[in-house]
């Protein structure tokens, strides 16, 4: 669990009800169902014409990437590098086959047996890159479905503001209503700028920060093949991952 994720989502929901409640709005005042149809699904409309079905769905699994991030151990990727190397120098490189079948990470796997399938480390190289790319690539378009939901929600906010003073200048003839009305418009602007900076733009952010912590951890794992598939010193394995660490 991230404990920095849970705190910042306490602290926006702090800031945003705790701010309404002593400024006098109130708990009521937030909530406003016609800029909840505005800004909310106009939001979420905007993002599906954007937005293929794959990325969007990979986006919503992505989300919980937030609270529950993937595991980086990089300490533990390097021990097991070395590990492996140290085996192929001693019985060769069909001595990892047994390892193969032991791997949970389909990344790690595919490269791993290529190693023990004696692929040329160019070659080990290429087709790993390509799949990292692929991933990547993947991944972060999911990111940025959260960023642009970020962008388009402000904007929504200021058409909900804009529809509610329309309706406020309708009704000049009846000051009762005026307050209320003026009140409803700007919910909608809290709606459009709360969403995006307290949630949907720091979640992309957070999101493409661990994409980019996983890329990282993948470009040390294919040095580490190709330094096995070269039959490169144990030690010397070890000192060059560490690069990556530190």
């Amino acid at each position: 669990m991230d404990r920095l994720s849970v705190i910042g989502t306490v602290l926006a929901l702090v800031a945003l009800v705790g701010g309404a409640v002593l400024k006098g709005a109130g708990l009521a005042g937030l909530w406003s169902p016609a800029a909840f149809i505005i800004v909310i699904v106009g939001t979420l409309a905007a993002i599906l014409l954007q937005t293929s079905l794959g990325t969007f769905m990979r986006a919503m699994k992505m989300l919980a990437w937030v609270y529950k991030p993937p595991a980086h151990d990089h300490a533990a990727v390097i021990a097991q590098i070395v590990e492996w190397s140290t085996i192929a120098r001693k019985q060769g490189l069909l001595g990892l086959e047994s390892q193969v079948a032991a791997q949970t990470d389909p990344f790690l796997g595919k490269g791993l047996q290529m190693v023990v399938d004696g692929v040329e480390p160019e070659s080990i190289r290429q087709m790993l890159e390509i799949e990292l790319h692929g991933q990547s690539s993947r991944d972060l378009a999911a990111a940025k479905v959260y960023e642009g939901m970020g962008i388009y929600a402000p904007t929504l906010g200021i058409v909900g503001a804009v529809l509610g003073l329309m309706a406020v200048m309708k009704n000049l003839a009846d000051p009762s209503k005026l307050g209320h009305g003026i009140a409803a418009a700007f919910t909608a602007t809290i709606y459009g700028i709360g969403s995006a900076n307290l949630a949907l733009l720091p979640i992309g952010n957070k999101l493409k920060t661990l994409i980019n912590a996983r890329t990282l951890e993948r470009e040390m794992i294919v040095e580490g093949l190709i330094a096995i598939a070269q039959g490169e010193n144990p030690r010397n394995i070890e000192a060059r991952l560490n690069g990556y660490v530190h």
